[in-house]
């Protein structure tokens, strides 16, 4: 990578200032830019590539200007926003006799700290769409090799700028006072179309207005929590964005758990809110008093940083990632603010990963569309998925971690020229135009960059170490200047490229989020595609399943896994329109191979939750796996597991899922979680108590049952699911009075805390007291065991919710209306059906032969069928058996002559070692690299190894070795009237 060479850019559609000012960005390590008027929608054209640039720790300093008003406040909202990302950003203010109307672009390149090159525009172009893009701009080049002394002179002049008082730091403050001061926007003095420069007007799409009216409704109705499941690529952030602005929230916090997570959804907020002021909130960067602020979970859940802020301090609330928020410190976050509305956003794909979030949302799932619905309402582009046995990498000799596969140890096996050939084939199949490829490690990404490139396919690895930088492969995938990109996890999400046609799966994947939001990547509809093709390599290993369980929804167990085996092999899974699903015979042998071992039916169910999350369930979770909705199944099913295992902690410990303290904690209160486990509910009360509890800390330090009976008004207020239980007295639900406390507490005294106080007991053993004004918890918990305490606790109320709600079947959840988003249609690609004939792969194209090796052009893709009757051939599987015809006369003696011609019944094989004594078919390549084919018989040597003999004479016996592999056994020879 270099600083471009041209010394003067004109503009226009052939020479536009754009392309050499990302290539010079994308080169510097020092960035000065001078620009007097900035545009959201020029901003927006080099954004990326400044980010990449704060990435890779290059100085970014820019400085503007408020001249003629012409910058638009959104614009200096994102100037904000990239200044969070490390850039420095002034703004010189002008008026009287002098004003700022600079555009000078100034970039370094260093090398062991000195400067070793470096390049400077001066001309006419300000940061704005037309004049980056087409219009009619000079700018001229001045370079550090051609003139040193008027480079530095330039740079001299550029530091002096700041000197001037009226150049002073961007901030929102100032942000604030110059949209106060600024004429109505039709007094603006823009000096160019405002419809070039505004930028795309961003409106919600056509299941985004649907869930966004389930919202308005929800809301309507009083809820004040809701959970909203989004498959990736329908834009859930952009959802939460809008719904912001529908209910006119002025206070936003914005909370997840990754870093680009948050920047990428202060950017999309930024586009809907652009006059609202942004900020962060994270272990380095700490900015409370803006509008909307977005904040890590891992800080603001500490209990010093929580005390920050008023409960009531935003009225909007949005949690991204929500299957996250079982976690206690998404918990704390939860019981300390009371905003007027909190939304929930996941791509968790099913019902058994809902089971413990929904809770946390009050039990009002707003909606669930799914990927299926999604494509069915043509918001995501259907897909050709392939699943490619990993036949060159044997998983079993690497560890498994609790966590899944080491990156190191998958490298190893990842990153060999067998593999990478076979990769590189089976994505020459079947590949469009624009591919991106996941891969294990960066040293993983160059393999595969180079041995593609070795091919003569332009390819590129994109990583946090690489030197292309992730704006210009993306910008070189968009203009087919690269056929591909290597990556590691730079692309998981948030990366807006539709064009992309075409996704490489080159390495397990655990997490079946993780899985769908690379999948996510090419989902994305545009006009220059039709359909998604998926390449995935499918390894013997159980943990590859989980793509599986993600993508059609294969339920826990054994018996599960059993049935979408076979669906698969018969290509009969249910998909939505348009799509196409293939599994080739050795991904389907690994599956039947590493299915669910036999054990007792709750273990099994544990260990297949357990890989399906990548974590180990919550009892929730596991409650709600169990097939049957019918109470009294699940409770003959939870009989089963405390009859084998006691309770279910014990379950989990014998799995070695505990932590240490959560052990010790089982070992000191194992007795108080087995009852709570078993409790008997006739109305929720006692488990809104607990949870009242555990919001106040209350197994800690005694509570007063006053403060108690308030915590858990405000518990119902939220689930408005569990009001019924209560008296009419106490409905309809709004604010608790004062003047009611006294009879709320009264109320709440008769009913859970009399109950777990041990008053209606019947003997059994309590671990609750009242003493006077206080309730309290009878066994001390000790300070190192009170999380792991807490988080157990929790666990087993949200399992009683579960049961609960099961048994009384109060479920109140608004779906979105099946009108507005339509209910797929599902059709099998292949229906099973009652037949007489079953049709069979027939490859045309491939001929077999019956003589030399031959090469062919055959192309797997390429298939015809041919129907044969089940009478003659009962046991036909489309998956593993297909017809080709004989060529030539080696095999045309012995008992069984074969003809040239003839139609041959074939059955796929994977090693010779099974199949002595038959007739198969072996392959080879030429010196070209083409595939050849040559039927002989099978023959163990006494010393060794196998002889390749002909039923003609005529032909040299073969011995098998390096360079040969099998590809079928010959089954018969088809009869003439069976075709």
């Amino acid at each position: 990578m270099a600083f471009p060479v041209k010394h003067l850019t004109v503009g226009g559609n052939n020479n536009p200032f754009l392309t050499d000012l990302l290539a010079s960005i994308n080169h510097a390590t020092e960035i000065r830019i001078a620009a007097a008027f900035i545009s959201p929608a020029g901003l927006n054209l080099i954004i990326d590539a400044l980010r990449d640039a704060l990435r890779r720790k290059a100085t970014v300093r820019i400085l503007t200007g408020d001249y003629l008003n012409f910058t638009d406040p959104a614009a200096f909202r994102m100037l904000m926003w990239l200044q969070e990302q490390g850039a420095e950003v002034w703004v010189f203010e002008g008026g009287g006799t002098q004003n700022f109307h600079m555009k000078a672009y100034l970039f370094v390149c260093h090398a062991d700290g000195e400067p070793n090159d470096g390049c400077i525009y001066i001309g006419s172009s300000n940061i704005t769409r037309v004049a980056l893009q087409n219009g009619l701009e000079w700018n001229l080049r001045v370079s550090l090799g051609e003139n040193e002394s008027r480079f530095a002179e330039v740079l001299t002049e550029y530091h002096r700028l700041f000197e001037d008082k009226r150049c002073k730091p961007l901030s929102h403050q100032w942000i604030n006072e110059y949209i106060l001061r600024r004429p109505v926007k039709s007094e603006v003095v823009t000096g160019l179309p405002e419809t070039e420069e505004q930028g795309i007007v961003f409106k919600p799409k056509k299941i985004q207005k649907a869930v966004l009216a389930a919202l308005i409704k929800s809301r309507e109705e009083g809820d004040r929590r809701g959970l909203v499941v989004m498959a990736t690529g329908l834009g859930k952030t952009w959802l939460a964005a809008f719904d912001c602005e529908a209910f006119q929230a002025k206070k936003v916090l914005f909370i997840a758990h990754r870093e680009e997570i948050l920047t990428q959804a202060e950017n999309t907020f930024l586009r809907i809110k652009p006059n609202a002021s942004v900020g962060k909130y994270n272990a380095k960067i700490q900015q409370p008093d803006v509008d909307m602020l977005f904040a890590s979970v891992f800080t603001l859940g500490q209990h010093k940083h929580l005390t920050r802020f008023d409960s009531k301090a935003f009225d909007y609330i949005v949690i991204d990632e929500f299957h996250h928020a079982s976690a206690q410190s998404y918990r704390r976050l939860l019981a300390h603010f009371e905003p007027e509305f909190m939304l929930g956003l996941t791509a968790t794909p099913d019902r058994t990963d809902q089971s413990d979030i929904l809770s946390l949302c009050d039990d009002n799932l707003i909606c669930h569309i799914d990927l299926a619905q999604g494509i069915e309402a043509d918001e995501l582009c259907p897909f050709k998925y392939y699943g490619i046995g990993d036949v060159e990498v044997n998983y079993t000799e690497i560890k498994w971690h609790r966590s899944g596969f080491k990156a190191n140890d998958l490298h190893h096996l990842l990153a060999t020229t067998a593999r990478a050939a076979h990769n590189f084939k089976e994505w020459q199949k079947r590949r469009q135009t624009r591919t991106l490829a996941f891969c294990i490690t960066t040293d993983h990404a160059d393999f595969m960059a180079d041995y593609f490139d070795s091919k003569g396919v332009s390819a590129v690895a994109v990583h946090s170490k690489s030197k292309v930088m992730r704006n210009k492969a993306l910008n070189d995938l968009r203009e087919h200047k690269i056929d591909i990109i290597f990556s590691v996890d730079l692309f998981n999400e948030g990366v807006d490229l539709p064009e992309i046609d075409t996704v490489l799966m080159l390495r397990p994947t655990e997490s079946k989020i993780v899985f769908l939001q690379q999948l996510g990547r090419g989902l994305r509809t545009c006009d220059t595609k039709s359909e998604l093709v998926v390449i995935d390599f499918i390894g013997n290993h159980k943990s590859f399943f989980n793509n599986a369980i993600a993508l059609f929804k294969v339920g826990a167990g054994k018996a599960a896994q059993d049935h979408f085996i076979r669906q698969a092999a018969s290509q009969s899974l249910p998909l939505p329109k348009g799509c196409f699903l293939n599994y080739d015979s050795q991904a389907i042998e690994f599956m039947e191979q590493y299915k669910e071992a036999k054990t007792d039916a709750q273990t099994a169910l544990y260990r297949a939750l357990k890989d399906s999350l990548n974590r180990r369930p919550t009892l929730a979770e596991f409650y709600r796996a169990e097939n049957s909705d019918k109470d009294k199944d699940k409770v003959k099913y939870m009989a089963q597991l405390r009859k084998r295992h006691d309770q279910w902690l014990q379950l989990v410990e014998k799995e070695g899922d505990l932590s240490d303290e959560q052990s010790a904690c089982l070992q000191a209160h194992g007795a108080f979680f087995k009852a709570l486990e078993k409790t008997n509910l006739e109305k929720c009360f006692k488990l809104v108590l607990l949870e009242a509890m555990l919001e106040l800390q209350g197994f800690v330090t005694p509570l007063k049952k006053i403060d108690l009976a308030l915590q858990s008004w405000k518990v119902l207020q939220r689930r408005q699911a569990r009001r019924a239980d209560l008296k009419e007295a106490f409905q309809p639900f709004d604010e608790l009075p004062v003047s009611q406390h006294k009879n709320w507490l009264r109320y709440w005294q008769e009913n859970p805390i009399v109950a777990w106080a041990g008053k209606k007991s019947d003997g059994k053993k309590v671990f609750f007291a009242e003493q006077e004004e206080l309730f309290l918890f009878k066994q001390q918990v000790t300070a190192q065991m009170i999380e792991a305490f807490e988080l157990l606790t929790q666990e087993l109320v949200d399992y009683c919710y579960a049961r609960y709600e099961n048994r009384v079947n109060k479920n109140k959840n608004k779906l979105v209306d099946s009108n507005v988003i339509p209910t797929p249609q599902i059709d099998n690609v292949m229906p099973i059906k009652k037949v007489d004939k079953l049709e069979v792969p027939y490859f045309a194209d491939l001929e077999i032969a019956c003589g030399h090796f031959r090469s062919s052009s055959h192309d797997t893709d390429a298939i015809e069928t041919k129907a044969l009757p089940i009478s003659s051939y009962p046991k036909l599987n489309p998956d593993k058996h297909f017809i080709a015809r004989a060529k030539g006369n080696s095999m045309n003696g012995g008992k069984h002559p074969i003809k040239d011609g003839d139609y041959l019944l074939f059955e796929r094989v994977y090693s010779i070692d099974k199949i002595r004594g038959q007739t198969i078919v072996i392959e080879r390549q030429d010196v070209t690299g083409d595939d050849q084919y040559l039927l002989r018989n099978a023959h163990r040597l006494v010393q060794g190894g196998y002889e390749l003999i002909a039923q003609n004479p005529d032909y040299e016996p073969i011995v098998f070795g390096e360079g040969l592999k099998p590809v079928a056994r010959l089954l018969m020879i088809i009869e003439a009237g069976d075709l």
